[in-house]
Protein backbone atom coordinates (compact mmCIF):
# COMPACT_ATOMS: atom_id res chain seq x y z
CA UNK A 1 0.00 0.00 0.00
CA UNK A 2 1.20 3.42 -0.94
CA UNK A 3 1.88 6.30 1.19
CA UNK A 4 0.28 9.88 -0.32
CA UNK A 5 2.90 12.20 0.39
CA UNK A 6 0.91 15.65 2.29
CA UNK A 7 -2.17 13.29 2.18
CA UNK A 8 -1.92 10.76 5.22
CA UNK A 9 -2.99 7.58 2.99
CA UNK A 10 -3.52 4.77 5.72
CA UNK A 11 -3.60 1.22 3.90
CA UNK A 12 -7.07 0.01 6.05
CA UNK A 13 -9.95 2.80 6.72
CA UNK A 14 -10.68 1.55 10.29
CA UNK A 15 -10.88 5.18 11.83
CA UNK A 16 -12.43 6.98 8.89
CA UNK A 17 -15.62 7.14 7.48
CA UNK A 18 -17.59 9.09 4.18
CA UNK A 19 -21.09 8.97 3.73
CA UNK A 20 -21.67 5.70 6.12
CA UNK A 21 -22.09 5.58 10.17
CA UNK A 22 -18.72 5.69 11.99
CA UNK A 23 -19.01 3.17 14.46
CA UNK A 24 -15.97 0.89 15.67
CA UNK A 25 -17.26 -2.73 15.67
CA UNK A 26 -16.31 -6.37 14.46
CA UNK A 27 -17.45 -6.62 11.38
CA UNK A 28 -19.85 -9.62 10.74
CA UNK A 29 -19.61 -12.75 7.90
CA UNK A 30 -22.69 -11.81 6.42
CA UNK A 31 -21.47 -8.38 6.22
CA UNK A 32 -18.15 -9.34 4.71
CA UNK A 33 -19.59 -12.01 2.42
CA UNK A 34 -22.30 -9.10 1.08
CA UNK A 35 -19.42 -6.45 0.70
CA UNK A 36 -17.14 -9.18 -1.42
CA UNK A 37 -19.35 -10.04 -3.50
CA UNK A 38 -20.70 -6.68 -4.52
CA UNK A 39 -16.79 -5.49 -4.94
CA UNK A 40 -17.22 -8.89 -7.11
CA UNK A 41 -20.05 -7.72 -9.31
CA UNK A 42 -18.51 -4.10 -9.56
CA UNK A 43 -15.50 -5.58 -10.64
CA UNK A 44 -17.08 -7.73 -13.27
CA UNK A 45 -18.73 -4.45 -14.52
CA UNK A 46 -15.98 -2.23 -14.44
CA UNK A 47 -14.22 -5.05 -16.90
CA UNK A 48 -17.14 -5.16 -19.25
CA UNK A 49 -17.05 -1.22 -19.44
CA UNK A 50 -13.09 -0.97 -20.95
CA UNK A 51 -13.01 2.07 -19.00
CA UNK A 52 -9.69 3.15 -17.46
CA UNK A 53 -11.53 5.88 -14.92
CA UNK A 54 -14.67 6.05 -13.37
CA UNK A 55 -16.37 7.56 -10.37
CA UNK A 56 -17.49 5.06 -8.25
CA UNK A 57 -20.39 5.82 -5.73
CA UNK A 58 -21.78 3.51 -2.54
CA UNK A 59 -24.45 3.74 -0.16
CA UNK A 60 -23.22 4.67 2.82
CA UNK A 61 -25.88 6.09 4.87
CA UNK A 62 -29.72 6.79 3.87
CA UNK A 63 -29.96 9.95 2.62
CA UNK A 64 -33.38 9.04 1.41
CA UNK A 65 -35.05 12.10 3.03
CA UNK A 66 -33.19 14.19 1.02
CA UNK A 67 -34.24 12.51 -2.33
CA UNK A 68 -30.66 11.08 -2.77
CA UNK A 69 -29.70 7.77 -3.58
CA UNK A 70 -25.83 7.95 -3.08
CA UNK A 71 -23.90 8.90 0.00
CA UNK A 72 -19.85 8.95 -1.14
CA UNK A 73 -17.84 8.36 -3.91
CA UNK A 74 -14.29 7.98 -5.54
CA UNK A 75 -12.02 8.00 -8.51
CA UNK A 76 -11.71 3.88 -9.64
CA UNK A 77 -8.83 3.30 -12.17
CA UNK A 78 -7.05 0.52 -13.23
CA UNK A 79 -3.83 -0.44 -12.36
CA UNK A 80 -1.45 -3.35 -13.28
CA UNK A 81 -0.15 -5.17 -10.10
CA UNK A 82 1.85 -8.64 -10.48
CA UNK A 83 1.31 -8.71 -14.18
CA UNK A 84 -2.23 -8.33 -14.45
CA UNK A 85 -4.91 -5.32 -14.48
CA UNK A 86 -6.83 -4.50 -11.15
CA UNK A 87 -8.77 -1.28 -9.96
CA UNK A 88 -8.00 0.79 -7.41
CA UNK A 89 -9.89 3.21 -5.37
CA UNK A 90 -8.53 6.57 -4.01
CA UNK A 91 -10.79 8.49 -2.10
CA UNK A 92 -11.16 10.80 0.81
CA UNK A 93 -12.57 9.88 3.97
CA UNK A 94 -13.48 11.68 7.29
CA UNK A 95 -11.11 10.75 10.47
CA UNK A 96 -13.82 9.69 12.86
CA UNK A 97 -15.40 12.18 15.08
CA UNK A 98 -12.91 14.78 14.17
CA UNK A 99 -13.12 17.52 11.38
CA UNK A 100 -9.98 16.57 9.71
CA UNK A 101 -9.73 14.32 6.53
CA UNK A 102 -7.17 12.33 4.60
CA UNK A 103 -7.10 10.28 1.26
CA UNK A 104 -6.97 6.95 0.94
CA UNK A 105 -5.84 4.31 -1.57
CA UNK A 106 -8.23 1.11 -1.44
CA UNK A 107 -9.07 -1.99 -3.89
CA UNK A 108 -12.55 -2.23 -4.47
CA UNK A 109 -13.26 -5.07 -1.59
CA UNK A 110 -12.39 -2.36 1.19
CA UNK A 111 -14.66 0.00 -0.35
CA UNK A 112 -17.47 -1.83 0.23
CA UNK A 113 -16.62 -3.44 3.97
CA UNK A 114 -18.09 -0.13 5.47
CA UNK A 115 -21.37 -2.16 6.67
CA UNK A 116 -23.07 0.58 4.01
CA UNK A 117 -27.12 0.93 4.33
CA UNK A 118 -28.06 -0.27 0.99
CA UNK A 119 -25.58 -3.07 -0.78
CA UNK A 120 -25.29 -0.93 -4.44
CA UNK A 121 -23.06 0.76 -5.99
CA UNK A 122 -23.21 2.70 -9.35
CA UNK A 123 -20.30 4.54 -11.19
CA UNK A 124 -20.09 6.52 -14.54
CA UNK A 125 -17.82 5.48 -17.34
CA UNK A 126 -15.65 9.11 -17.83
CA UNK A 127 -15.42 10.71 -21.13
CA UNK A 128 -12.26 9.80 -22.72
CA UNK A 129 -10.55 13.01 -22.76
CA UNK A 130 -11.44 13.26 -19.16
CA UNK A 131 -9.74 9.51 -18.45
CA UNK A 132 -6.56 10.64 -20.38
CA UNK A 133 -5.87 13.45 -17.82
CA UNK A 134 -7.33 11.73 -14.66
CA UNK A 135 -5.15 8.50 -14.82
CA UNK A 136 -1.58 9.83 -14.54
CA UNK A 137 -2.65 12.51 -11.93
CA UNK A 138 -4.67 9.54 -9.77
CA UNK A 139 -1.34 7.43 -10.13
CA UNK A 140 1.10 10.27 -9.02
CA UNK A 141 0.57 10.60 -5.33
CA UNK A 142 2.15 14.56 -5.57
CA UNK A 143 -0.90 15.37 -8.18
CA UNK A 144 -3.52 13.54 -6.58
CA UNK A 145 -3.25 15.43 -3.21
CA UNK A 146 -2.67 18.70 -4.35
CA UNK A 147 -6.31 19.54 -4.00
CA UNK A 148 -6.62 17.91 -1.10
CA UNK A 149 -7.70 20.00 2.16
CA UNK A 150 -7.66 18.28 5.48
CA UNK A 151 -10.28 20.52 6.93
CA UNK A 152 -13.05 18.37 6.64
CA UNK A 153 -17.26 19.30 6.47
CA UNK A 154 -20.06 17.18 5.98
CA UNK A 155 -21.80 20.05 4.11
CA UNK A 156 -18.99 22.38 2.79
CA UNK A 157 -20.47 24.76 0.91
CA UNK A 158 -19.46 24.02 -2.81
CA UNK A 159 -17.75 27.57 -3.71
CA UNK A 160 -16.05 28.30 -0.42
CA UNK A 161 -12.22 27.26 0.48
CA UNK A 162 -12.74 26.91 4.30
CA UNK A 163 -13.44 23.41 4.50
CA UNK A 164 -13.74 20.37 1.86
CA UNK A 165 -15.87 17.25 2.13
CA UNK A 166 -14.98 13.95 0.22
CA UNK A 167 -17.23 14.37 -2.66
CA UNK A 168 -15.87 17.60 -3.24
CA UNK A 169 -11.97 16.79 -3.24
CA UNK A 170 -13.26 14.12 -6.35
CA UNK A 171 -15.08 17.16 -8.33
CA UNK A 172 -12.47 19.35 -7.77
CA UNK A 173 -9.82 17.35 -8.69
CA UNK A 174 -11.80 16.17 -11.73
CA UNK A 175 -12.02 19.82 -12.24
CA UNK A 176 -8.45 20.44 -12.27
CA UNK A 177 -7.77 17.67 -14.79
CA UNK A 178 -10.10 18.57 -17.03
CA UNK A 179 -9.23 22.69 -17.63
CA UNK A 180 -6.95 22.27 -19.91
CA UNK A 181 -5.45 25.92 -19.53
CA UNK A 182 -3.01 24.30 -17.24
CA UNK A 183 -0.45 22.16 -18.94
CA UNK A 184 1.42 19.07 -16.69
CA UNK A 185 4.58 21.60 -16.02
CA UNK A 186 2.18 23.94 -14.50
CA UNK A 187 1.17 21.50 -12.42
CA UNK A 188 4.19 20.03 -11.03
CA UNK A 189 5.77 23.48 -10.45
CA UNK A 190 2.58 23.72 -8.10
CA UNK A 191 3.04 21.33 -6.55
CA UNK A 192 7.15 21.36 -5.83
CA UNK A 193 6.48 24.92 -4.43
CA UNK A 194 3.34 24.47 -2.54
CA UNK A 195 3.92 26.20 0.58
CA UNK A 196 1.03 26.83 2.55
CA UNK A 197 -3.26 27.25 2.09
CA UNK A 198 -2.95 30.40 0.18
CA UNK A 199 -1.29 27.96 -2.82
CA UNK A 200 -4.47 25.16 -2.21
CA UNK A 201 -6.93 27.85 -2.33
CA UNK A 202 -5.63 29.18 -4.91
CA UNK A 203 -5.76 26.17 -6.94
CA UNK A 204 -9.48 25.02 -5.55
CA UNK A 205 -10.34 28.11 -5.97
CA UNK A 206 -9.71 27.99 -9.79
CA UNK A 207 -11.22 24.44 -10.16
CA UNK A 208 -14.25 25.71 -8.82
CA UNK A 209 -14.19 28.54 -10.80
CA UNK A 210 -14.00 26.09 -13.79
CA UNK A 211 -17.45 23.70 -12.18
CA UNK A 212 -18.98 27.25 -12.57
CA UNK A 213 -18.45 27.80 -16.14
CA UNK A 214 -19.30 23.95 -16.80
CA UNK A 215 -22.72 24.43 -15.25
CA UNK A 216 -22.73 22.35 -12.25
CA UNK A 217 -25.07 22.79 -9.59
CA UNK A 218 -24.60 21.66 -5.95
CA UNK A 219 -27.73 19.77 -3.89
CA UNK A 220 -30.11 22.46 -1.86
CA UNK A 221 -30.47 20.83 1.70
CA UNK A 222 -33.67 21.68 3.55
CA UNK A 223 -32.35 21.99 7.09
CA UNK A 224 -33.71 24.25 9.88
CA UNK A 225 -31.73 26.41 12.40
CA UNK A 226 -32.86 23.90 15.09
CA UNK A 227 -31.13 21.09 12.72
CA UNK A 228 -27.90 23.50 12.20
CA UNK A 229 -27.42 24.05 15.33
CA UNK A 230 -27.67 20.65 17.13
CA UNK A 231 -25.54 19.33 14.00
CA UNK A 232 -22.80 21.90 14.89
CA UNK A 233 -22.84 21.59 18.57
CA UNK A 234 -22.48 17.52 18.43
CA UNK A 235 -20.38 17.06 15.64
CA UNK A 236 -17.04 18.28 14.68
CA UNK A 237 -17.00 17.38 11.21
CA UNK A 238 -20.35 19.55 10.52
CA UNK A 239 -19.98 23.42 10.16
CA UNK A 240 -22.12 26.33 8.32
CA UNK A 241 -20.33 29.50 8.67
CA UNK A 242 -19.04 28.76 5.11
CA UNK A 243 -21.93 28.67 3.36
CA UNK A 244 -23.51 32.40 2.55
CA UNK A 245 -25.50 34.32 5.36
CA UNK A 246 -28.56 35.04 3.09
CA UNK A 247 -28.49 31.45 2.11
CA UNK A 248 -28.18 30.04 5.56
CA UNK A 249 -30.50 32.03 7.25
CA UNK A 250 -33.20 30.50 4.64
CA UNK A 251 -32.57 27.24 5.47
CA UNK A 252 -30.77 26.27 2.32
CA UNK A 253 -27.42 24.75 2.65
CA UNK A 254 -25.94 23.66 -0.67
CA UNK A 255 -23.12 21.17 -1.23
CA UNK A 256 -21.90 18.24 -3.31
CA UNK A 257 -23.58 15.28 -3.35
CA UNK A 258 -22.54 12.09 -5.72
CA UNK A 259 -26.28 12.34 -6.93
CA UNK A 260 -25.93 16.28 -8.14
CA UNK A 261 -22.06 15.13 -9.63
CA UNK A 262 -23.72 12.12 -11.63
CA UNK A 263 -26.83 14.14 -13.29
CA UNK A 264 -23.84 17.18 -14.12
CA UNK A 265 -21.80 14.72 -15.56
CA UNK A 266 -24.75 13.14 -18.13
CA UNK A 267 -26.00 16.81 -19.13
CA UNK A 268 -22.24 18.24 -19.90
CA UNK A 269 -20.97 15.54 -21.50
CA UNK A 270 -18.28 14.53 -19.19
CA UNK A 271 -19.41 11.40 -17.83
CA UNK A 272 -22.12 8.98 -19.06
CA UNK A 273 -24.81 7.55 -17.94
CA UNK A 274 -24.46 5.50 -14.25
CA UNK A 275 -24.83 2.10 -14.50
CA UNK A 276 -26.08 0.63 -11.06
CA UNK A 277 -24.75 -3.08 -9.58
CA UNK A 278 -26.20 -4.70 -6.86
Amino acid sequence: MKALLAAALIAAATTAHAGRPCEQKPAEAASVERGMNLAAATAKQLDASGAQVVLLARAGQDLGKYGLRYSHLGFVYREQAGGRPVWRVMHKLNHCGTADAALYRQGLGEFFLDNPHRYEAAFVVLSAELQAKLLPLLRDNQRAALLNERHYNMVAYPWSTRYQQSNQWALETLAAAADGARDRAQVETSVQERSGPALLAAERARAQAWLIRQGYQPTPLKLGAFSRLGARATSANIAFDDHPNEKRFADRIETVTVDSMFEWLARSGWGATPVTVR
